[in-house]
């Protein structure tokens, strides 16, 4: 199935990410992982490919396995930073071949020993050099792609990265998700502004559960992500304790998501970083909401 096709249904849905292992000696428990969350039979589940790809040839296997196994529509995430035309495509190719039509194009993470290259002459620069290659190799393709509710890194204003979005969805973006964030009103301000650029595709949110307050650096690294005053409060007074830093960082999320749900927004996904016991948790606190 589709994630296209999910989308542009009115009723509510949750979906979840999950990641493949770094080495060959974890993948039993990440396959494990990834297992118990598509046992909650979510929406679908994304996997992604790992910074510079360096992941990536467990990424399908773990695609593969959850579809297989328990019928969940899998989006397999795809980077092109640094790759040549010849290792994508092949990449595509291995994609079809598993029967996966759902596809996240990213540019990815620039390897730190690549930082400060010339860049000029690399077959892809951009997502939106993936996201056409993509289009031309399989029209049928779904194709995803990132938003950035409170700008990409590298652009210089939300304008400038509004205009490079709109680039990525002409060239053949069927959906949009965005990167974490934990104050629902940026999302609101970025989806008028998107909507009056003319970018009309859906857009699904993504949530960041914060279990252990070690992760509030790591998000703020990760994306720059603004932490409004209720959430540091939050932190202050639960993150020396680990049990309860955890639940408040769960009720945190399906708050942030209840919100969603209650003005408009009818798909959330989840960044539940292969941790079944979070994505059960959040599926069980909207049980009701969601008919499950």
């Amino acid at each position: 199935m589709k994630i296209i096709d999910l989308l542009e249904r009115d009723t509510l849905s949750l979906s979840f990410e999950v990641f493949p292992p770094k080495t060959e000696t974890g993948f039993d428990s990440v396959r494990e992982a990834t297992e118990e969350i598509a046992k909650l039979r979510p929406a679908f589940m994304s996997v992604t490919y790992g910074a510079g790809g360096g992941t990536s040839r467990y990424t399908l296997d773990i695609a593969k396995n959850i579809k297989a196994r328990y019928g969940v529509p899998t989006l397999e995430h795809l980077t092109c930073v640094s790759s040549t035309k010849a290792m994508v495509r092949e990449k595509i190719e291995e994609i079809k071949a598993a029967g996966i039509r759902n596809v996240m194009a990213l540019r990815g993470d620039i390897p730190a020993q690549l930082a400060g290259a010339d860049r000029s002459g690399w077959d892809y620069r951009h997502a939106v050099d993936l996201v056409a290659e993509l289009r031309e190799a399989d029209p049928d393709f779904c194709i995803g792609g990132a938003c950035y509710p409170e700008i990409h890194p590298e652009s210089e204003n939300q304008k400038e990265d509004i205009r490079h979005l709109k680039e990525k969805v002409d060239a053949g973006c069927d959906f949009l998700t965005t990167q974490m964030f934990f104050d629902n009103n940026l999302l609101y301000n970025f989806l008028y502004k998107i909507r009056e650029a003319g970018i009309t595709v859906p857009v699904v949110p993504g949530i960041m559960p914060i279990t252990n307050a070690n992760q509030v650096a790591r998000a703020i690294q990760l994306s720059g992500s603004f932490m409004p005053q209720r959430f540091k409060s939050l932190v202050d007074k639960f993150g020396g304790d680990p049990a309860a830093m955890k639940q408040a960082g769960i009720a945190y999320a399906t708050d942030q998501i209840i919100d969603l749900y209650a003005n408009g927004i009818t798909n959330v996904h989840v960044y539940s970083m292969n941790k079944p016991d979070v994505a059960a948790k959040i599926q069980e606190n909207l049980s009701a909401i969601l008919g499950k």
